[in-house]
């Protein structure tokens, strides 16, 4: 006759509470017994059982074995039971998941579902809990309310089948996106509401809402609109700005948002001194240049924390890792003023006891070692390790780079430095498709990879077909042939340019060719490269062809051998390669060539970027270039210069200006001059989005003949806006440009152009 003294662990625990403990005679146990086991191992019940054979059974013991199997989630029920001191343990296993099914679903796919409930512990073959079903309903709400979908309805339906198992469906109305309807700034009078509202990311809906999804609530977007709201006020005198209360509400039918912002302006307060206190190791006179706020100046916050970092900063730069620079205030509310002291604390004196790399797994050490200004053993310097950082990054080997200063224990007078950087695919092949108004349509292929077997080398092999130009082309460099930063590398290329559809004469040339070229860095922004090219060019000529062309062949032939020295000069100081705002590029050439041609060239190209405002940058560009011939043979005419068309004089069309034949074939030319003035400026109501992008422009430009002479009168100008995206499929630029002062049956008008490219 089996003695049952223990049923299921929730009627234990609750008679627990409510009755006194159920007693029974201890037994040793003669053998163990499990029953109801489908999927788990026995042993793995023996493994949470306090007993052994042999051992003594008691009621303790039995509670501690009830928690234990429970607490497994394996069994949805646990009993034991004894019978001629032979201890049985029944279960009633969990049911596994054997599908997860999904309908509905239109925001996100199915594999990023089935990520998400696996990280909760909702997958195919676990253990079925419906806790968890619970949990993942509410994360699957969660992923809803966090794009706008606040009407979005989640369900789950279990579905018992065969073997103990489920299957689980989850199906969802997601309903339509939540918009933005109205956001109110209450109590707004120094600034128009409208004025104040252009700084905020979030907005309402507008034509290019759909494209940013700014008109989609976010909680995040709203606290960082606010902080810039309260920076704007801040930067602008108003210290005791305050943003008393936001309130948020969504209409009953879950469609529309509303936002208020209740803000008091405060007063508008001015500095009436700064002084400097503390430890000054620097002089303080160098300190005080670092001051960007002065006496008699309105309050701006952002001056004033631009003042203690650079200060800081600068006590970093001789070693004083930990320095703090701290402001302290004393206002004056009647006189509507604020004095302030900054406190200097340099901190001890560093030095740097190592530098760690971390992160990089497929990348060598020596890769971002190199990058390093920052010695080890050295004190510490801060603008060196900043300086180490941008290069590391300006490698474009990783996605994000990291670092920080530890203090090395029980050494006061030691820090250690630590890189930790995050690889990204350094390999692509790309087939590509794309339209411009010079290639019309273009088809490019490649394959690359930037960081060969983690060793920092470039090497890569393009295939590009367009109407124009078509290349076949094979690329090496090594940006550290050696240890000095002395880059090496060659090309090998293969094109083909066909100018019959374009403004100038028509001709084809086939070029063959490759060379090697070296790179030597003077400083940090400073490079110089020399470079040797040998280049076979066979050059086709027709009917329709000008006559200077076809005299040029019927002189020195149509197949030409010959090699060209470069040497060049570059400098780089811009923020940003893709979308600087300040800084500039200046890059100067120089180009010898002998053999069947004989000529050289050069070229002085440039830009300067300034940001005007928060938002708006000025770029100012220029583009000058010189080709002469050598050893008394002219220039050939497919080395001339071409201006006209996207990245030059815009508004005309591409390659189209400079002198001409008498049936308007544009020849080229020996000097080349462009310039233009910009302003980059955001798209209204993308935010801060700077991935698009509006510019207006002014354009001028020419091209002169050998012998015809320079004469600013002959410079062409344009004015017009421009469109820059940088869409995931590609970069796109789009201008609309006017014509100034074009010469009627000469000049060749195209106002509409644009270059798109994609890769798929």
């Amino acid at each position: 006759m089996r003695i049952r003294f223990l049923a299921a662990a929730l009627v234990l625990l609750a008679l627990a509470q409510t009755a006194p403990a159920q007693t029974f005679r201890p037994f040793t146990v003669k053998d163990i017994r499990v029953e109801g086991l489908q999927r788990t191992e026995p042993g793995t019940v023996f493994s949470y059982l306090p007993v052994k054979v042999g051992e003594v059974m008691t009621e303790e013991k039995a509670q501690q074995a009830l928690r234990a199997l429970f607490a497994t989630g394996f069994f949805r029920d646990v009993r034991l039971e004894v019978e001629n001191d032979v201890l049985i343990v029944l279960v009633e296993e969990r049911p596994s998941i054997a599908q997860l099914d999904f309908s509905g679903f239109k925001e996100f796919d199915n594999e990023t579902l089935r990520k998400v409930l696996r990280s909760l512990g909702l997958a195919e073959g676990r253990t079925f809990d419906r806790a968890l079903l619970e949990t993942a309903e509410q994360e699957l709400k969660r992923q809803y309310l966090s794009r706008g979908l606040y009407a979005a309805e989640v369900q789950s339906t279990v579905t018992p089948l065969e073997r103990n198992r489920v299957g689980i469906s989850f199906s969802v109305a997601e309903g339509e996106v939540a918009k933005i309807r109205s956001i109110n700034i209450v109590g707004a009078q120094a600034f128009s509401e409208k004025e104040l509202l252009e700084l905020f990311t979030l907005r309402t809906p507008g034509w290019i809402t759909w494209y940013t999804k700014h008109d989609q609530y976010s909680r995040q977007k709203l606290t960082a609109d606010i902080e810039t709201l309260r920076s704007h006020y801040q930067n602008r005198g108003y210290l005791d700005f305050n943003v008393d209360s936001t309130q948020v509400s969504i209409t009953p039918e879950r469609r529309d948002i509303y936002i208020t912002i209740n803000i008091s302006e405060g007063e508008k307060y001015s500095v009436s001194e700064v002084q400097l206190a503390g430890q000054m190791l620097v002089p303080r006179a160098e300190l005080e240049k670092l001051v960007r706020i002065k006496a008699g100046d309105v309050f701006s916050r952002e001056r004033l924390i631009e003042s203690t970092k650079a200060i800081a900063d600068r006590l970093g730069n001789d070693g004083y890792a930990f320095a703090n620079a701290n402001a302290v205030p004393q206002v004056d509310k009647a006189k509507r003023t604020v004095a302030f002291t900054i406190v200097i604390d340099p901190g001890r004196r560093v030095y740097v006891r190592r530098i760690n790399v971390a992160g990089n797994t497929r990348t060598r050490d020596e890769v971002v070692r190199r990058e390093m200004r920052q010695l080890e053993g050295a004190f510490y310097d801060a603008s060196k390790i900043q300086l180490s950082k941008s290069r590391i990054d300006r490698t474009q080997y990783f996605k994000d780079v990291n670092v920080e200063t530890v203090p090395v224990a029980q050494s006061p007078d030691q820090v250690d430095v630590a890189f930790t950087v995050e690889e990204k695919p350094t390999g692509a092949l790309l087939l590509g498709a794309g339209f411009s108004s010079v290639d019309r349509f273009v088809v490019s292929g490649s394959v690359s990879q930037a960081n060969v077997f983690g060793s920092g080398k470039f090497i890569s092999a393009q295939v590009n077909s367009g109407k124009v130009n078509a290349t076949y082309a094979l690329s090496y460099l090594d940006p550290y042939f050696t240890v000095d930063g002395v880059s090496q590398g060659f090309d090998a290329y293969y094109r083909t340019s066909n100018a019959s559809s374009l403004a100038i004469g028509s001709f084809t040339t086939k070029s063959l060719g490759g060379g090697i070229k070296f790179g030597y860095p003077l400083s940090e922004q400073d490079s110089i490269n020399f470079g040797l090219n040998a280049e076979n060019v066979k050059l086709e000529t027709n009917p329709n062809s000008p006559l200077a062309y076809i005299n040029f062949v019927n002189q020195f032939g149509n197949s030409y051998s010959y090699a060209a020295a470069t040497v060049g000069w570059g400098r780089d100081t811009r923020d940003s390669a893709l979308i600087p705002t300040r800084g500039h590029t200046a890059k100067a050439a120089v180009e010898i060539a002998g053999g069947d041609l004989q000529y050289y060239r050069g070229s002085l190209t440039g830009q300067w970027f300034h940001p005007l405002s928060r938002t708006f940058t000025l770029a100012i560009g220029g583009d000058f270039g010189y080709v002469n011939g050598a050893g008394g043979k002219p220039v050939p005419f497919f080395k001339n210069f071409y201006a006209g068309g996207p990245g030059s004089v815009r508004g005309y069309e591409s390659f189209s200006l400079g002198p001409q034949d008498a049936v308007a074939n544009v020849l080229g030319g020996t000097r080349k001059l462009v310039g233009s003035a910009e302003v980059h400026f955001p798209m209204p109501g993308a935010g801060a989005d700077k991935s698009l992008r509006l510019s207006a422009f002014l354009d001028a430009g020419q091209v002169y003949g050998e012998n015809q002479k320079f004469s600013v009168s002959d410079l062409r100008y344009s004015v017009g806006v421009g469109l820059s995206w940088i869409s995931p499929f590609g970069p796109l630029r789009l201008s609309l440009a006017q014509p100034l002062n074009d010469k009627a049956g000469i000049d060749r008008i195209e106002r509409l152009q644009f270059t798109f490219g994609s890769a798929f």
